[in-house]
C-alpha cells in the first residue's frame, strides 16, 4: 500500500481492504474517539468521586496556568527573540547549498540591535535604521520582528527619558512611525499589515503616549562646581562647533550661552557645513542672498536639506563581508573563510541595509 498523507513526515491515514477496494477508516476513527471521550468522562467522574479529587484539581489548575503563561509569552510585545550568533547570511535566492531567502524581519531578529542602542557609537545608526523601516518597510516585518521592533523602540524611548540625550532624533522617528501607521490603519483593507488591527491600534496609542512624554521632557540643570563649557577659550569653543556635522546640533548648542550663540552664527561655519554635505552645483541652484549681496549660508543649509540628502556620519555601523555574504557587527565578527578578511569588509549604511533585502 503506497504512503498517502498531506505531510511526508506524518504517519498517514488508516486504511482497510474491502471488496470494492481500499477505504479510509474515518467512521471507525470517529467511533473510537467518541468511545475514548466517554472513557475519559467516566474516568474523570471516578476520580472526582474519589478521595483524590484535590489532586486532579491541582493538576488541571497547573495545566491551565501553563497554558496562560504560554499564550502571554506569545502575545507579549516586551519579549524578544535572541540568537547566539550575531550575524546573518544574506541570500536572495535558492541554491543547491541553501534553500529559501533572507528577509528584513529575519535580519532584524538575528542582529543584536537591543544591545547596540546601549553603545553611543551605534545609537544614531540604529535610530536611523528604525526610521527607514517605519517609512517604507513596516509591512514586510513578520510578527516576531514586529515584537522586537517595538521592544527596541520602547528601550530607546526609556533611555532618552532617563539620560535626556538625543530627544530630537526620537521625536522625528516617532513622528514618521505614527504617520505611517495612521495611513496603513485607515487603508487596512488595501494594505498588508501582519497582525490584528486592534494590536496596531494599541501600538499607535503607545506611540502617541511616547510622543507626549517626550514633549513634556524637561532638561534638568546640572549643578557643577568644576570646569564648564563656558570656561573654555573661544578658539576651543569654535573648534567644537566645527566638529558638528548636523546643523540642528549647532543651533541647539548656540542656545546654551550668549558666547556660543554668537559663534554659532559664523558664516564660515555654515559655509563649510554646506560644502561638506552638498555639491557646488547643488547650492549654486538655490542661492539665498542677503540685502547686502552676501550668501546666507545658514539659510541655504536648511533649504538644501529639503531637496537633497545630507551625508550620514556614524561612530560604528554594520559590516558586510563580500566574500561570505554575511552581515555582522565588527566587534562580534563572523566565521570568515577569506585569506585576508579585512579586505572583504565594507560598512553598511542604513539605506544599504534596507536595499539588501529588497527583492
Amino acid at each position: 500500500m503506497p504512503f498517502l498523507g498531506q505531510d511526508w513526515r506524518s504517519p498517514g491515514w488508516s486504511w482497510i481492504k474491502t471488496e470494492d477496494g481500499w477505504k479510509r477508516c474515518e467512521s471507525w476513527n470517529q467511533e473510537l474517539e467518541s468511545e475514548n471521550d466517554q472513557q475519559h468522562q467516566i474516568s474523570h467522574s471516578i476520580i472526582l468521586n474519589s478521595d483524590d479529587e484535590e489532586i486532579f484539581n491541582n493538576e488541571e489548575h497547573e495545566y491551565a496556568s501553563k497554558k496562560r503563561k504560554k499564550d502571554h509569552f506569545r502575545n507579549d510585545t516586551n519579549t524578544q527573540c535572541f540568537y547566539r550568533e550575531k550575524w546573518i547570511y544574506v541570500h536572495k535566492e535558492s541554491t543547491r547549498e541553501r534553500h529559501g531567502y533572507c528577509t528584513l524581519g529575519e535580519a532584524f531578529n538575528r542582529l543584536d540591535f537591543s544591545s547596540a542602542i546601549q553603545d553611543i557609537r551605534r545609537f544614531n545608526y540604529v535610530v536611523k535604521l528604525l526610521q527607514l523601516i517605519a517609512k517604507s518597510q513596516l509591512t514586510s516585518l513578520s510578527g516576531v520582528a514586529q515584537k522586537n521592533y517595538f521592544n527596541i523602540l520602547d528601550k530607546i524611548v526609556q533611555k532618552v527619558l532617563d539620560d535626556h540625550q538625543n530627544p530630537r532624533l526620537i521625536k522625528d522617528l516617532l513622528q514618521d512611525l505614527s504617520s505611517t501607521l495612521c495611513i496603513l490603519i485607515r487603508g487596512m483593507g488595501k494594505s498588508v499589515l501582519v497582525g490584528n488591527i486592534n494590536i496596531w491600534i494599541c501600538r499607535l496609542e503607545t506611540i502617541l503616549s511616547w510622543q507626549q512624554q517626550l514633549q513634556n521632557l524637561e532638561m534638568t540643570k546640572q549643578v557643577n562646581t568644576g570646569l564648564t563649557l563656558s570656561d573654555l577659550p573661544l578658539h576651543m569653543l569654535n573648534n567644537i562647533l566645527y566638529r558638528f556635522s548636523d546643523g540642528w546640533d549647532i543651533v541647539t548648542l548656540g542656545q546654551v550661552t550668549p558666547t556660543l550663540s554668537v559663534l554659532s552664527e559664523d558664516r564660515r561655519l555654515w559655509k563649510k557645513l554646506c560644502q561638506y554635505h552638498f555639491a557646488e552645483k547643488q547650492f549654486c541652484r538655490h542661492l539665498i542672498l542677503s540685502e547686502k549681496g552676501h550668501i546666507e549660508w545658514k539659510l541655504m543649509y536648511f533649504a538644501l536639506q529639503k531637496y537633497y540628502p545630507t551625508k550620514e556620519q556614524y561612530g560604528d555601523t554594520l559590516q558586510f563581508c563580500r566574500h561570505c555574504s554575511i552581515l555582522f557587527w565588527k566587534d562580534s565578527g563572523h566565521p570568515c573563510t577569506a585569506a585576508d578578511p579585512d579586505s572583504c569588509f565594507m560598512p553598511v549604511s542604513p539605506q544599504h541595509f534596507i536595499d539588501l533585502f529588497k527583492f
